[in-house]
């Protein structure tokens, strides 16, 4: 069954921190078994090695893992207070995580959270530190050992511009463990770390086609502890990096630090903040650090808005000049307080965990009409409007899971979006007919190659179905989806019963009643059977064989002794291990359904059943299956191309079968559940 959970508020508030560490023991056990032992912590999770650094390359240079203690004299966890100058980048191009961190700052509470300030380089010290992260609706908590990467006693990676200070390294450190070395981190959206940072939801922005009122919206974002990014696009990998003549970098990540207006000339004019992660190269146009639009400003707002600005990578420029120079703004709301209103919303959120598998559940976008169906499935419920309106706000977020840890293995980020219906009000797991024509209420405004895609959407109370999909189908991801609503709404998964409606079969014929059909099997059964008049395992595989072999419309291979036995197992009433005629008379009738069933399914008439239609198969056989069970059985029987011949198709719904039966027998009490010991588990697992 998928995880959930209803929370109230935000996304920020969340239950106890995980810890993470392989051993299972928290960062206050370490430091203390450390303390006691008078050792310095030694990451056995994130060892000091160049498996930390690169997955891809060999290391470029010599470096040395060295503790703060054995690069500077007195180092100092944070030197006065956290702030956006103790960030600079070193030579991992990860400067998404650094705008992140810098917008981090200036948010004092969240810092405070992803930041601990119960360590430091005196008290208590022994080479452990520890940083906290928001992963897919959890809090976990990192711990890490304070070697650093270096070279000629200089760290190479993020440091602060004062020597002595460490907690930035360190945190992109715990970042890196998090994400199983410091080369995952290599290009990412701002938004990615901010999401991780606060437990957020965020938004995007394009500045040539933003709303007329996006200034109001920023400064309302910064107001409320939003975090803030933005960015130049690039058209090709050459660009990226590129400085402009103004001293704008393209592709690069910067992090928006401040908004103000001031009196210029007896105009107001509206300005942004804007800061550089290294920590240098800035805007060299109107209102730059050095600019002649400063000297026709009041003294006291100069000298409060500069703040004795030097070449720190921190710049003033005027909000139309940013819109031209800038392609897009990410903020990360704390929650998803509509920022183009004046009042502050409560909102619940619903959460749920998925995956698209290929072969059951990974059926791509509507393009792919086919397969679109068998995506996961969502219903919400909206019911109650917003206060002094008639229609439900929404957020919804489609996030993909840990595809930056997966690299290594040569994945990267799945390109993702989703679709929205209204939901019948019978409405189970939906059929390809209904998508075939009925159009979408609304959607995520593209499919793109980022880890989350979230849109805000303003609907009439009402019932709807909500389908996350990849773009192109059979590709495989796990993935969350946060629904966040102003009013109390109900969300569920489509298609999680399991259940079975297998009525008992019909009693078989006397011999003077039978058909000419049912005579030739009798003819054929004689031949195979003893004295006995009965059929072993193997003499049914015999037989089964012969008979499908002949029919020209089913890819068939022959069916193993193992299935055949199965076949026994459910048709032997009598536990002789063995069927008579009678019980062979009844498998065969099932039988027929089986194959008119798989015949109805093979569309093109290939002989092979499409997996992804297994689900319609099986649940007209009698058997309503979860998501969970048709991604097993799609791993367990389909092909390369995920298509399911007969003598495989046979034996999964005989399997289902006997299990469904094997159940029902025991829960004599229709509760769904049953107890069962060892004895009992080990000889049903035999019997099936």
């Amino acid at each position: 069954m998928p995880l959930r959970s209803t929370l109230s508020g935000g996304g920020s508030k969340t239950s106890k921190v995980v810890d993470t560490q392989s051993d299972g023991k928290s960062f206050e056990q370490l430091r203390q078994e450390c303390l006691q032992r008078q050792v310095l912590f030694e990451d056995p999770d994130f060892p000091a090695t160049d498996s930390s650094l690169f997955f891809s390359q060999s290391v470029p240079v010599e470096f040395e893992w060295k503790r703060p203690k054995e690069i500077c004299d007195q180092p100092r966890f944070i030197a006065g207070d956290a702030n956006r100058t103790d960030i600079c980048q070193g030579q991992l191009g990860d400067c998404w995580l650094l705008a992140a961190i810098a917008s981090l700052t200036l948010k004092k509470e969240a810092l405070a959270r992803v930041v601990p300030h119960d360590q430091e380089f005196d008290h208590r010290y022994a080479g452990i530190f520890h940083f906290q992260f928001w992963q897919h609706n959890k809090w976990l908590d990192v711990v890490v050992d304070d070697r650093l990467p270096a070279v000629r006693n200089r760290l190479v990676m993020l440091h602060s511009a004062t020597n002595n200070e460490f907690w930035s390294g360190l945190l992109e450190k715990a970042y890196a463990k998090l994400h199983g070395s410091y080369e995952s981190l290599k290009g990412g959206s701002t938004m990615e770390a901010m999401e991780d940072f606060t437990g957020g939801v965020g938004e995007t922005y394009e500045t040539k086609k933003a709303p007329d009122n996006l200034y109001s919206i920023m400064k309302k974002a910064l107001d409320r502890g939003s975090m803030m990014g933005c960015s130049i696009d690039i058209s090709s990998s050459a660009e990226s990096e590129a400085q402009t003549a103004s001293g704008l970098v393209k592709g690069h990540a910067y992090s928006i630090t401040g908004l103000e207006e001031v009196n210029y000339r007896g105009r107001m004019v509206k300005l942004i903040r804007i800061r550089n992660p290294w920590g240098q190269v800035e805007w060299n146009g109107p209102w730059s650090d050095k600019s002649r639009e400063w000297d026709y400003v009041d003294r006291a707002d100069k000298t409060r808005i500069l703040q004795n600005s030097t070449e720190d990578g921190e710049f003033w420029m005027e909000f139309e000049d940013f819109k031209k120079n800038y392609d897009k703004v990410e903020i990360c709301n704390m929650t998803p307080d509509a920022l183009t209103d004046n009042t502050k919303r409560h909102w619940e959120v619903s959460w749920f965990e998925g995956k698209w598998i290929r072969g059951s559940t990974a059926g791509g976008c509507r393009n792919f009409i086919d397969t679109f169906w068998t995506n996961p499935q969502f219903k919400l419920s909206l019911v109650d409007a917003d206060d002094d309106d008639d229609v439900c706000s929404v957020v919804i977020a489609l996030m993909q899971k840990n595809r930056r840890k997966l690299r290594k293995e040569g994945l990267d980020l799945e390109t993702i979006g989703f679709a929205v219906y209204d939901a019948p009000d019978d409405a189970d797991h939906l059929g390809k007919d209904f998508f075939r024509y009925n159009g979408s209420k609304a959607r995520s405004r593209t499919y793109i190659n980022m880890r989350e895609v979230s849109e805000r959407f303003t609907l009439p109370p009402g019932k709807y179905l909500l389908v996350p999909t990849t773009f192109q189908p059979h590709h495989e991801a796990d993935f969350v989806i946060r629904i966040f609503s102003e009013k109390k709404a109900s969300a569920l998964e489509m298609g999680s019963d399991v259940d079975a409606d297998l009525p008992d079969p019909p009693m078989p014929s006397q011999p003077e009643e039978e058909t000419d059909e049912e005579k030739g099997l009798r003819r054929l059964f004689e031949q195979l059977a003893g004295p006995d008049q009965a059929i072993s395992a193997r003499e049914l595989q015999q037989m089964l064989n012969g008979v499908l072999s002949r029919r020209r419309e089913i890819e068939f291979d022959g069916l193993s002794l193992s299935t055949c036995h199965s076949i026994i197992n459910l048709m032997d009433v009598d536990n002789t291990g063995k069927l008579e005629f009678q019980e062979f008379k009844v498998f065969w009738e099932k039988m027929k359904k089986w194959i008119m069933l798989f015949l109805s399914f093979d569309t093109d008439r290939s002989g092979k059943m499409s997996s992804y239609e297994l689900r319609i198969a099986l649940k007209a056989a009698g058997m309503q299956l979860n998501n969970e069970l048709l991604q097993l059985l799609g791993l367990r029987f389909a092909d390369i191309n995920y298509d399911i011949d007969f003598d495989d198709y046979l034996t999964c719904i005989v399997r289902l079968e006997n299990m469904f039966r094997a159940f029902q027998a025991m829960d004599q009490h229709k509760r769904g559940k049953v107890s069962l010991n060892m004895m009992q588990f080990l000889m049903l697992s035999m019997n099936v």
